[in-house]
C-alpha cells in the first residue's frame, strides 16, 4: 500500500497543489478555512489526502458532495491516487450504498448522511476535519449541514476543522458567514478555451423556430463537425437528453458515440460516461448539471452548453413543488465552460449570443430560497436551535419555514409547541421526505400495506417508470413495480425504486411480505393506494368540483378542489376522471390550476375515517355572487372541501341579514331602491356635513363602512338580491339619524323652501349651490332672496312657468323683480293670459291659481 499523502509534494502536480501550504498554515492557526480554486484545478482531489498526517488530524476526514454520482468519483479517484482500492482507507457513504472499511480516514458522503452524522453525534467523535466541496452550488443540505458543523464546532469541538470549497461562490461573503473564516485561493491552470457564441438567438422574440433539442442537437453536429475529441454537452434534464440523443442518432459522425449521463441512471452507465472512450472513437455525453463540477470525463475538450438549468421552486401557498426550466447564471456557464480546458486547449459552444449574456444572473439561486423547507424544518426541532441562531449563509425565509412547520404538525412530527414528538423522531432517520416517512409508518401501525407505503414512497421520490401520457393513477405504478402489468414502463427506470422500497423497508424496521414463486405480486386496490397517498399528502386530498352551468366544454379537463384550497385539474380521458375523491400525490404547482401527474381514488369512507379529527361542523350564511342570493348552509368541511353540504333552515335573523348586508357591499350601493326622497336626504346629509355639522359621513365609502349600523337591522327577511327593492331607504336612512342630526340638518340644510304662497319647495342640495324650482306666481310680494343655513347661503332659484317650464334661474330674485321681470311678464302674459302677471309683483299676493273665467 501506499503511504497516505501527507507530504503535499508526493501530490500530483495539480494546479490546487501550490496552495496547500497556506491551507495547512491556516488550518494550524485556526479553525475554519475558504477554500477557492476555479474549476478543474484539482482541490477535491488533492485537499483531503493533504490533511492527513497533521498533527491534529488523528480522526476521520469526512468530505461532503452534493452529488451520489461526484461522491462516488471523488473517492475512486483519491483511492487510486493512494494505490488502493475504494472501501480500504477512502470510502464513501451515500443512499443506498456504502463502502467504508475499518481503516478508513477519507470518508465522502453525500448531504443527507452528513445531516444524520451531526444529529446523531454533534460533538462529531473520531473526526478531525469536515470538508464542504462545491459549497457554491448551495444546496439546502450543504447550508444546513454547515451551519450545524459551525455550531457543533463552536460549542463542542474547538478543534474541530471546517473547510468550504468553492469554484464561484464569492469567497468573502463565505468567510463572514463562517465568522471569519481565513481565505486562500488557488490559481488555475486549466489550458485555454475558446468561446463560440452563437450569431443569432437560436429562437425569435415571436417565439418562431426550432425547438430546443433541435437546436441543441444542430449545434452539437456543428462542434463535432469543426472540432476534434469527445464533447460534453449540458440539458437541463434526463427528458431532453433522450429526445437530443433521438435526434443525433440518424446523423453523428461514424467515429462518435452518445453517452447519457444523469443522475437517475444506474451506476453502470453512469461509469460508461465518465470513461475514456474507446480507441478510435469519441465520446458525445449528454449530461445534466450533475458533470459540472466535481467529475473528470476523459478525452473532452468540448463543451456544448445548451444554456438551461432545471430548479425545483416551492410555493408555500400552495404546499407544491414545480420544476422550471430557465437560463443558467454566469457563473454555472463559467463552471460549464472549464470542462473544456481540463486536459488540453478546448472550445466551448453556448446556444446563446455574446449579447444575451448579460443578461444571465451571475449565480444561481441558493436552494434555501426556494425550496421545500420541511425536511429542514424538522432537523432544525431536532437540534433545538431558531435558524437566526445558527450561522446560515442565507437565512431560511420566514413564510416557507412557518408553512413547513405547519406540515409537521399535521403529520405529526412536532408537537403545538414545535418540539419534536417521538414520530418526528423516527421520521427523521427515514431516506425520504417527511410526508412519506410519515406514510409508511403510520401504514404500518394501522396494519395496512406498508411494503406498499414503502414502494409508493421509492417511485413518488425517483422518476416516474411510465411514459409521458400515462394516466395519473399510481396503482399502475405499483403494478409495474411488481411486475404484475408493465403499463408500458420502462424496466431501467424500476430497479431504482425498487431498490429504494428496500431501503425504506429496513430504516423503518419492516419486513417485506413472502414472495410467489413467480416474482410477480398483485397490486394494492386502487382505493387502499388512495389511503396511503392520503396519509402522506392530506392537505392535497381532492374533490372534484362541479361541472359548469350547461355541462363541459368536450375535452375540458375535469376540476378538482384541494383541502389547501387550490385547485387542480385532470384530463378528461384520464382513467381517474370519473372519481369523485383523490389523493394527489403530484401535480405541476402551477399557482392558478395545478395539474394532476399523480394521483389514487378514495372513498368518502376513506376520508371520513382517515381524517376524522380534522373534519369540522360549519355552519354557514353567506351571500353567493353566482346566484345573487344569502346561502345558509350547514356543511361537514375538511380544510376546503365539503364533504356534506345542506341546508341550514333555521339560521338566525341576524346571520341571514349579515350576510345580506355583505351582498349590498359586493353589489355596491346602486343594488338599493334610491328613491326621490332618498336621494334628497342622503344629499342633504352630506351638504350639512360639508358645512361642519357633526353629521355621518355619507359617501358611497362611508356608507359602506357603516352598513352594519344603519342598514343591516333593517334587511332581515330578505333573501335575495330583488328582495332589497321592498326597502323604503328614504325612511331607513332618516331612521339612522339621531335628534341632534335632524335639528342640525334642519338647521342647516332644511328640505323644502315654504314659498309665499304656502307651498313646500324641496331644495336640491346635490346642485351648488342648493337649488328650489319655484313658479313664478307663488314668489310675488318676496323680496327677500331664498337663503339656507341661516341666510349664509343664497339657493339658486329655477322660475318656472304656470306650466312648470323654466323661465329664467336668478341667483338674487329682488333684481330679477326689478329689472328682468318686465320682459318675462310681455312674453307670459300672451302664453297664459288667465295667470296674473301684475306690474308690480312685490305689491301682488302670491298665489297658485289661474285668474277665474271671465275675469280681467
Amino acid at each position: 500500500m501506499t503511504p497516505l499523502a501527507h507530504d503535499i509534494a508526493r501530490l500530483p502536480d495539480l494546479p490546487a497543489r501550490a496552495a496547500l501550504p497556506a491551507l495547512l498554515d491556516a488550518l494550524r492557526e485556526g479553525s475554519r478555512a475558504v477554500f477557492e480554486a476555479p474549476p478543474g484545478a484539482g482541490k477535491t482531489t488533492l485537499v483531503p489526502p493533504a490533511l492527513l498526517g497533521q498533527p491534529w488530524a488523528l480522526g476521520r476526514i469526512v468530505m461532503l458532495q452534493p452529488r451520489r454520482v461526484a461522491a462516488r468519483a471523488a473517492a475512486e479517484r483519491i483511492a487510486a491516487l493512494l494505490g488502493e482500492a475504494p472501501g480500504a482507507r477512502v470510502g464513501w457513504r451515500i443512499r443506498g450504498e456504502t463502502r467504508i472499511g475499518p481503516d478508513c480516514r477519507i470518508e465522502v458522503v453525500t448531504e443527507g448522511i452528513l445531516t444524520r452524522m451531526l444529529q446523531d453525534d454533534p460533538e462529531m467523535s473520531g473526526v478531525s476535519a469536515i470538508i464542504f466541496d462545491e459549497i457554491h452550488e448551495r444546496s439546502l443540505n450543504a447550508d444546513l449541514g454547515l451551519a450545524l458543523a459551525l455550531e457543533a464546532q463552536e460549542a463542542l469541538r474547538e478543534d474541530l476543522r471546517i473547510i468550504t470549497m468553492s469554484a464561484t461562490l464569492e469567497g468573502a461573503r463565505l468567510a463572514q458567514a463562517m465568522g471569519g473564516a481565513a481565505r486562500i485561493r488557488a490559481e488555475g491552470r486549466m489550458f485555454p478555451v475558446e468561446t463560440r457564441w452563437l450569431e443569432r438567438p437560436w429562437r425569435r422574440p415571436d417565439r418562431r423556430g426550432p425547438r430546443f433539442e433541435e437546436a441543441a442537437a444542430e449545434l452539437i453536429l456543428r462542434a463535432l463537425s469543426e472540432e476534434r475529441g469527445s464533447a460534453l454537452v449540458f440539458l437541463p434534464g434526463a427528458a431532453e437528453i433522450a429526445r437530443v440523443e433521438r435526434l443525433l442518432a440518424p446523423r453523428l459522425p461514424a467515429d462518435a458515440l452518445v453517452r447519457p449521463l444523469h443522475g437517475a441512471m444506474p451506476f453502470a452507465r453512469q461509469r460508461a460516461a465518465l470513461e475514456p472512450a474507446p480507441e478510435g472513437r469519441r465520446k458525445v455525453v449528454l449530461a445534466t448539471s450533475v458533470a459540472e463540477t466535481s467529475l473528470t470525463i476523459e478525452g473532452v475538450r468540448i463543451v456544448v452548453d445548451a444554456g438551461r438549468a432545471r430548479r425545483a421552486r416551492f410555493d408555500p401557498a400552495s404546499g407544491m413543488s414545480r420544476l422550471v426550466t430557465e437560463p443558467v447564471s454566469r457563473a454555472e456557464a463559467e463552471q460549464r465552460r472549464g470542462r473544456a480546458g481540463r486536459l488540453e486547449p478546448g472550445v466551448c459552444y453556448r446556444m446563446w449570443t455574446r449579447g444575451e449574456e448579460g443578461a444571465l444572473p451571475a449565480q444561481p439561486p441558493a436552494e434555501i430560497l426556494e425550496a421545500d423547507l420541511t425536511a429542514l424544518a424538522l432537523e432544525l426541532a431536532l437540534w433545538g436551535a431558531e435558524p437566526e441562531q445558527l450561522r446560515f449563509i442565507d437565512q431560511p425565509p420566514a413564510p416557507a419555514l412557518a408553512e413547513a412547520r405547519a406540515l409537521l404538525r399535521a403529520l405529526e412530527a412536532l408537537d403545538a409547541e414545535g418540539r419534536p414528538t417521538e414520530h418526528g423522531r423516527r421520521l427523521a432517520r427515514l431516506p425520504a421526505h417527511p410526508r412519506l416517512g410519515h406514510m409508511i409508518l403510520r401504514a404500518a401501525e394501522a396494519g395496512e400495506d406498508a411494503e406498499a407505503a414503502a414502494e409508493l414512497a421509492a417511485l413518488l421520490e425517483e422518476r416516474d417508470p411510465l411514459p409521458p401520457g400515462a394516466p395519473c393513477d399510481l396503482t399502475l405504478r405499483i403494478e409495474a413495480l411488481r411486475g404484475a402489468r408493465d403499463h408500458g414502463a420502462d424496466p431501467a427506470r424500476l430497479n431504482a425504486p425498487r431498490q429504494a422500497a428496500r431501503r425504506l423497508m429496513r430504516a423503518a424496521g419492516l419486513r417485506a411480505g413472502a414472495r410467489p414463486s413467480a416474482g410477480r405480486r398483485p397490486a394494492p386496490e386502487p382505493h387502499a393506494v388512495g389511503r396511503l397517498a392520503a396519509r402522506a399528502y392530506p392537505d392535497r386530498v381532492a374533490m372534484r368540483r362541479p361541472p359548469p352551468p350547461g355541462g363541459a366544454a368536450p375535452g375540458a379537463p375535469v376540476r378538482h378542489l384541494m383541502v389547501s384550497g387550490k385547485g387542480a385539474a385532470l384530463p378528461a380521458d384520464d382513467s381517474l376522471a370519473a372519481a369523485p375523491f383523490l389523493a394527489v400525490a403530484d401535480a405541476d404547482g402551477d399557482p392558478r390550476e395545478a395539474r394532476i401527474r399523480r394521483a389514487a381514488p378514495l372513498t368518502r369512507a376513506d376520508i371520513e375515517e382517515l381524517f376524522a379529527d380534522r373534519i369540522e361542523e360549519r355552519r354557514i350564511c353567506a351571500w353567493s355572487p353566482r346566484e345573487r342570493a344569502v346561502r345558509a348552509r350547514i356543511r361537514r368541511m375538511l380544510g376546503a372541501v365539503a364533504l356534506d353540504d345542506r341546508r341550514w333552515s333555521d339560521a338566525p335573523p341576524e346571520a341571514l341579514a349579515a350576510a345580506m348586508a355583505e351582498g349590498v357591499r359586493q353589489l355596491g350601493l346602486q343594488a338599493l331602491p334610491w328613491s326621490a326622497a332618498a336621494r334628497r336626504l342622503r344629499a342633504r346629509v352630506r351638504y350639512a356635513a360639508a358645512a361642519g355639522a357633526a353629521l355621518p359621513d355619507w359617501s358611497d365609502e362611508g356608507l359602506l363602512a357603516t352598513l352594519d349600523d344603519w342598514l343591516t337591522p333593517h334587511l332581515q327577511g330578505l333573501r335575495r338580491a330583488e328582495d332589497l327593492q321592498r326597502l323604503d331607504l328614504a325612511r331607513v336612512l332618516e331612521q339612522a339619524l339621531d335628534w341632534n342630526a335632524r335639528e342640525a340638518l334642519e338647521r342647516l340644510a332644511p328640505a323644502h323652501f315654504v314659498t309665499p304662497a304656502g307651498t313646500r319647495a324641496p331644495i336640491d342640495y346635490d346642485r351648488e349651490p342648493p337649488a328650489i324650482a319655484v313658479r313664478l306666481q307663488e314668489l310675488f310680494g318676496l323680496d327677500a332672496h331664498p337663503s339656507v343655513g341661516g341666510g349664509r347661503v343664497r339657493l339658486t332659484v329655477d322660475l318656472l312657468s304656470p306650466a312648470g317650464r323654466p323661465v329664467q334661474t336668478t341667483g338674487d330674485l329682488p333684481g330679477f323683480w326689478r329689472s328682468s321681470y318686465a320682459d318675462v311678464r310681455k312674453d307670459m302674459r300672451g302664453r297664459y293670459p288667465r295667470h296674473p302677471w301684475p306690474e308690480d309683483p312685490l305689491s301682488a299676493p302670491p298665489t297658485r291659481r289661474a285668474k277665474p273665467r271671465g275675469s280681467g
